[in-house]
């Protein structure tokens, strides 16, 4: 199992039944595809959709049907696609219980950095800033360090913030971190992967938690 793989597996144990998910482009929407047995959850896209599942193989594609990526979905029995407008009414209106976004930075107050790349041109911050004030639950899914070896989270963002104190839980390949009053919590180490490890790669201050687990995959 890949590092992608591992924490797509490990998100969508954070799903219950009945919930409205949005998940964005990259890892988050790898997470469609490991969603537990039984578990009924509503996919939304952004870009218009809800009840989308798994990505489909090359050979199975549509390519009328793409979450706000670009990235080919399929769509489950019910389901329904809207204008942009109609799915914003949805995010804003606080009918999403949970969002799951990667992220370049998060910081031990729950501040995250999720569009500006330096000297890099971007477009725009794009649906972000909504999802992560209009969900109710923010689950940030990302590589615990950069290319370079870097921790990505920081005892405070040094990039440009898409919204301040707002992450829930953070879940990386190498742990699972709650975010709390109190500062970040570790809750969960992956496979093979140590305590201290997961100290030495991150940059902010961490809480051991009394009963750490090995993650849930």
């Amino acid at each position: 199992m890949n590092s992608r793989e591992l924490i797509a597996k490990r998100v969508a144990k954070e799903f219950k039944d009945g919930m409205v998910v949005n998940l964005g482009f990259g890892i988050p929407t790898a997470s469609a595809n490991y969603i537990p047995e039984g578990i009924n959850v509503i996919l939304q896209t952004e870009n218009g959709g809800l009840l989308f599942g798994p990505k489909p193989s090359k050979d199975e594609a549509d390519q009328d049907l793409a979450n706000a990526g670009g990235e080919p979905i399929t769509m489950l029995p019910g389901a329904s696609a809207f204008d942009l407008s109609f799915s914003f009414s949805i995010i804003r209106g606080g009918h999403v219980d949970a969002t799951v976004l990667g992220a370049l930075e998060v910081d031990q107050e729950g501040n995250i950095a999720n569009w500006k790349i330096p000297n890099k041109f971007v477009p725009g911050m794009g649906g972000a800033m909504d999802l992560l004030v209009g969900a109710k639950k923010v689950i940030v899914a990302m590589s615990h360090t950069d290319k370079k070896g870097n921790p990505k989270i920081l005892k405070k963002c040094t990039l440009p913030l898409s919204a301040a104190n707002v992450v829930n839980l953070i879940v990386t390949d190498k742990a699972v971190i709650e975010v709390s009053d109190e500062g970040l919590i570790l809750k969960e180490i992956a496979p093979n992967v140590s305590i201290e490890e997961v100290i030495s790669n991150t940059e902010a201050e961490l809480i051991i938690d009394d009963d750490i687990k090995e993650m849930k995959l």
